[in-house]
């Protein structure tokens, strides 16, 4: 067996979100064939099937689930030491890493951005952008050192700030008959077709949307599943469907022909949350904590665990 290179599990990593060859060749800045290449370089170097694939789609196999769990534990590291040896190598500097989504409301990382502290005038903040679980398995293992996360059940290693505590937005055509409502009610998108974002992005938010239908009796008429807004959009126009999206990402497609409505459904909210490990000791991380706290005022409850916002 030979240890593979880094850039061959990058390449496993991104597929295994994606399922999809053209859309991980993409994200990846590669052709497909040079993405299909790589990935049989990498069966052949660990000597089994990560992969079962017909033309564009891909499915993991079992093997291919736990050795995908571990190849992300792999890259953290590997991040995580390069990290450690730049800051010998640069000196002393108060650096937070911290991690955001794609999703992620623009005015709250600035609002982070904007923090000065008074003990650490050179303090320099590294963004980070990942999907919502994966920041917050980052935090938990020291890669990060916080994250806002939306959408994450309670984790026993993590505390969390929650800053907002929103609606889903749902995004439609503009001529669609629920565009005359000023909110949208579930029971009004019964029998429609649904844009929701991929169960790999965030299985949690998935299911749960799926569980509460469920438990109403409204099933859409059909699924359609997107990665970017700009995908979702694509699948409104397409398919006539409504799309789940949060405020912000909401506001990203609302033009040339859709609009957008929040949902009224008390089950299906969007927390959005400043995760920190349970056992931080970092005095930096804490009085950048007790810092948001300030900044963000009476929008943030803490949950799960207080944060350590003394120093």
């Amino acid at each position: 067996m030979v240890l593979p290179e880094i850039r061959l599990l990058q390449a496993a990593i991104v597929l295994a979100e994606e399922l999809h060859f053209s859309r991980a060749a993409d994200r990846l800045n590669m052709s497909q064939s040079t993405l299909s290449k790589q990935i049989l370089k990498l069966e052949r170097d660990i000597g089994f099937q990560v992969f079962r694939h017909n033309h564009q789609a891909a499915e993991l196999t079992d093997a291919g689930r736990v050795f995908i769990a571990e190849a992300k534990e792999v890259i953290v590291h590997a991040e995580r030491s390069i990290l450690s040896a730049r800051a010998v190598l640069d000196g002393p500097l108060d650096v937070l890493n911290i991690g955001k989504s794609s999703y992620t409301d623009p005015f709250l990382v600035s609002a982070l951005l904007s923090i000065r502290l008074p003990l650490f005038p050179d303090l320099k903040i590294k963004l980070w952008s990942n999907f919502s679980h994966e920041l917050a398995q980052q935090v938990m293992v020291g890669t990060l050192d916080l994250a806002l996360i939306t959408g994450i059940p309670h984790k026993p290693k993590l505390s969390v700030m929650n800053i907002t505590n929103n609606p889903f937005y749902i995004v439609m055509s503009i001529d669609d008959d629920l565009a005359t409502h000023r909110e949208v009610r579930l029971e009004q998108m019964k029998s429609r077709n649904w844009i929701l974002l991929g169960q790999h992005a965030n299985a949690y938010l998935y299911d749960l949307i799926q569980s509460v239908a469920s438990d109403r009796g409204m099933h859409p008429s059909d699924v359609y599943h997107f990665t970017s807004p700009e995908e979702a959009s694509e699948l409104v126009r397409e398919h006539g469907g409504l799309a789940f999206l949060s405020r912000a990402t909401a506001w990203r497609i609302a033009r040339d022909g859709l609009t957008m409505r929040p949902l009224t459904e008390d089950r299906l909210r969007l927390i959005t949350s400043l995760a920190v490990r349970v056992d931080s000791k970092s005095r930096l991380v804490n009085e950048f904590v007790k810092a948001a706290g300030k900044k963000f005022g009476g929008i943030g409850q803490r949950t799960q665990g207080r944060l350590p916002l003394t120093g």
